[in-house]
């Protein structure tokens, strides 16, 4: 056999040369030269072998032309590489066909079964995925197609899509007249009042919704309160128009009235309706407007004509901060959230100082939100790690949860929960046997806040319908005493003689408050 079929006739030379535990030399590719007499001359022998590798096996006779085994022979190469396949070698080989993949470690298995919630997390992202907020984007789409409805009206009736005339609406919205007919919030148009229907003599003149100057003395320029009111008309001595403590909501003085709004509602509002739920969110909102319509009312001048959802935004914001102060230990950097909100908060109200801003509705929203959020949101992390429960997420009222889709900890807190109402319906007495103070106290907190809610829409509607009530300081909730600022927001009335009868006009209704502007 010459050197190059010997070679030729080792599959595994180079996986052999390769393997690591072999230090090369420098007669690691010497020649192989034979002889005349192969059974004389063994270049490699057993105990070369057994020396270089450790095995105990004998070379393949087939490498030699004999059927027998090579005897043992003193080393006489002890640096050359065998060409002959050991069993080590045979192993190795073997090696570079098996699973080299270990068990996986803890951390990757948690990443591993974190990797479809990401990813299915990743997926629901977006405007119309994962659970939508459904409050949030019809709301905004009439409120916007309202905005649209007050352009159109207010160019068909003072032939200028915005106001222009006697004044400019720095809004860039419609003429106040034309909002107080379409749903403003205007008290002369909601109750019987003794300014206005009891006044000797009465008033009769008001400014009509296509009114473009001040002239009170141009019967084209004026009619009687239940054209300036709309709605199909009304008593003018028994004004009862209650839903604008309604309508206002869907109604905005102007397009940077709007745009603000809706930047608002279409961020945190939606995050928060998210978190809570559409029908949970959707009592805070329109509570909260309401509730800011009906206060404002009760304290604001009697010729603002307010509108907008300020007050259903400022208790969408009581429930951010309520939110943000139940898991403060849970949020990254609380106390830099905790400032920014205070500070959007606090702008927001010294906004509404200036004229033509209903500072009553941000006050009366922002008031509902809390006392609603402490009513419907669950109760502090701090607390409930106290009293022994887990933090449940939050869930439509009425609905039945999915709890394949949950985290484990959730599934094992709803299934809690779920024992706790099955005790209630049981056994009602027996629910609250065993109860610590601290669960005592929150949930009297809770009752006497909603208690609070109840008793505050009744008070101060019993009050704007029959006892008339106000305060002297009040007025400056929502005006600073600059420049005569705060006396915008009453009813300025003239006093005209025509045919031998005195009558009186209401100069300006509504729009010296909104826009702000002297008559």
């Amino acid at each position: 056999m010459t050197a190059n079929d010997y070679y030729n006739s080792q599959p595994n030379y180079y996986a052999q040369a390769s393997h690591p535990n072999h230090v090369p030399s420098h007669n690691t590719y010497a020649a192989y030269e034979p002889s005349s007499s192969s059974a004389q001359h063994t270049p490699y022998s057993q105990s070369t072998m057994n020396h270089t590798f450790g095995s105990d096996e004998p070379l393949d006779p087939r490498y030699h032309g004999s059927s027998k085994p090579v005897p043992p022979a003193r080393d006489t190469h002890p640096q050359s590489i065998p060409l002959q396949p050991s069993k080590l070698n045979t192993k190795t080989s073997d090696l570079r066909h098996q699973n080299t993949q270990y068990p996986p470690s803890p951390e990757s298995r948690v990443e591993a079964q974190l990797l479809p919630e990401r990813r299915r997390r990743k997926k629901k992202e977006g405007w119309f995925r994962g659970k939508i907020p459904w409050i949030v984007y019809v709301v905004t789409l009439a409120q916007l197609t309202t905005f649209v409805v007050e352009i159109i009206r207010n160019s068909i009736t003072t032939g200028s899509p915005i106001m222009t005339r006697p004044q400019f609406n720095p809004m860039i919205g419609p003429s106040p007249y034309v909002l107080i007919n379409m749903g403003a919030r205007f008290v002369p148009c909601m109750r019987r009042d003794e300014d206005i229907q009891e006044a000797n003599p009465p008033i009769t003149t008001w400014h009509c919704p296509n009114s473009t100057s001040n002239n009170a003395d141009d019967p084209h320029n004026t009619c009687d309160l239940s054209a300036l009111c709309g709605f199909g008309g009304l008593d003018n001595q028994e004004p009862n128009q209650w839903f604008r403590f309604i309508v206002p909501i869907f109604l905005h003085a102007g397009l940077i009235h709007i745009a603000f709004n809706m930047l608002l509602q279409l961020t945190l509002g939606r995050e928060i309706e998210k978190l809570i739920g559409s029908i949970r969110f959707a009592i805070v909102y329109f509570s909260s407007g309401i509730f800011g319509f009906v206060l404002g009312a009760n304290f604001a001048g009697k010729a603002v004509a307010s509108t907008g959802a300020s007050g259903c935004l400022f208790g969408i914001l009581a429930l951010n901060l309520l939110d943000l102060i139940y898991h403060w230990n849970e949020r990254p950097q609380p106390i830099r959230e905790l400032m920014w909100l205070l500070a959007e908060i606090i702008f927001s109200f010294l906004l509404g100082l200036l004229p033509g801003l209903d500072n009553f509705s941000h006050i009366g929203g922002f008031c509902m939100g809390i006392a609603l959020g402490i009513c419907i949101l669950h109760s502090p992390a701090p607390l409930r790690q106290r009293l022994g429960e887990s933090v449940m997420p939050y869930r439509n009222v009425g609905s039945d949860p999915d709890i394949s889709a949950m985290k484990p900890a959730a599934r094992v807190a709803r299934r809690e929960k779920m024992a706790d109402y099955t005790a209630f319906r049981k056994a009602p007495l027996g629910f609250f046997k065993g109860r610590k103070p601290l669960w005592w106290g929150w949930w009297l907190l809770r009752a006497g806040a909603l208690i609070g809610v109840l008793v505050g829409f009744i008070v101060l509607l019993n009050n704007f319908y029959k006892y008339h009530d106000t305060c002297s300081w009040c007025k400056y909730l929502s005006c600073l005493p600059v420049s005569d600022w705060c006396e915008l927001d009453n009813l300025r009335v003239t006093q005209t003689q025509q045919s031998s009868n005195t009558k009186r006009n209401l100069a300006l209704a509504g729009a010296s408050v909104i826009l702000g502007m002297a008559p």
